[in-house]
């Protein structure tokens, strides 16, 4: 829906709180030019970085400091788990492969990823970092794994406070750092961690081309973000979650029509990847529950076995239900 023009038309939208960063996919939201049939969101300045969102998070689940709040997938899970008052719309806005998520040091190469069998694996930020979750489900369904087998140190805790780390889940010691127990051998690899040194490099290959690789053949196309709204303001307003998706839905159809246009050489990052998933003639960003239920019986399965979550959920319990029909 475009933005009315009429400030009258404005005063009469409900205003409420919101915190998204910035994307292709969601521009036209955030700038404005789209807004939800009713409702004006106020976004949430300086999230403009990965470290600046994550933040919002903790924030969100600690607090519920938003009305409705772009959220980290399995963080959702978890927090549902442990009654956290919000519910999530099938509104995915961030998917990535993670193969190139996992680094070792190429002075003490890891030759087969089971040789990290037996030994220790940092993993960037807490244990239920989506991104953790879906690397570590690589190594288990691609590489064959035992998880349960690695002990994994943790460079920060859980958005979760109720949620317990399972027995081979461990902080790292009082002042210890990943990057430099990564390059002195104390830590066979890491996840999710950012390291500025030529000898840190992705255990798998051709990491962009390994994801694709599993697209073709196993339809893995992880889910990192979702949108949650807090359970009071659905209630108060019965057709919120419904117009929030249909004006995601709206801005995300504008950018994957500008993408369409663009030489895949002018592009990165997640435009990048996006791209390439279009050329294959896909969607690169569905929302929808339908539509994405392989995926996310992927990952709940994925957060059974790693012991993120302990009951598996229902999959349309984990979505507001005007919304569970929507596709876009």
């Amino acid at each position: 829906q475009p933005r009315p023009s009429r400030s009258s038309d404005v005063m009469t939208r409900v205003a409420l709180k919101a915190v998204t960063r910035r994307q292709g996919n969601n521009a036209a939201l955030v700038d404005g030019d789209v807004t939800p049939e009713g409702f004006e969101l106020t976004f949430e300045p300086g999230v403009e970085t990965v470290p600046g969102l994550v933040g919002t998070f903790r924030r969100m689940v600690r607090g519920l400091e938003f009305d409705v709040a772009e959220m980290a997938l399995t963080t959702y899970l978890c927090a549902r788990e442990h009654g956290v008052a919000f519910t999530a719309l099938p509104i995915f806005l961030v998917r990535a492969f993670h193969h190139g998520a996992i680094v070792h040091n190429t002075n003490r190469p890891i030759g087969d990823p089971r040789e990290l069998e037996g030994r220790r694996v940092g993993v960037g930020r807490g244990y239920t970092v989506t991104t953790g979750v879906w690397a570590r489900s690589v190594l288990a369904t691609e590489y064959g794994v035992d998880l349960s087998r690695i002990t994994w140190v943790l460079s920060g805790d859980e958005h979760v406070e109720a949620y317990r780390l399972p027995p081979n889940v461990e902080p790292i010691a009082a002042g210890g750092d990943l990057e430099q127990q990564l390059l002195a051998g104390e830590l066979a690899a890491a996840i999710n961690v950012r390291v500025d040194n030529p000898a840190i490099q992705p255990l798998i290959a051709d990491a962009e081309e390994a994801g694709l690789a599993a697209y073709r053949s196993r339809g893995h196309y992880p889910i990192n973000h979702c949108v949650v709204v807090r359970n009071d303001v659905l209630a108060t307003h019965p057709s919120l979650a419904a117009a929030v998706f249909d004006a995601f839905a709206e801005s995300k159809r504008r950018y994957v029509h500008w993408l369409g246009a663009q030489p895949l050489e002018t592009l990165s990052g997640s435009d990048r990847l996006y791209s390439r998933i279009q050329q294959l003639g896909d969607d690169p960003l569905p929302y929808g529950v339908e539509t994405n239920r392989a995926v996310l019986d992927e990952l709940i399965a994925h957060a059974m076995s790693q012991g993120i979550l302990t009951r598996k959920p229902e999959i349309e319990s984990l979505f507001a239900p005007s919304t569970v029909d929507l596709v876009a």
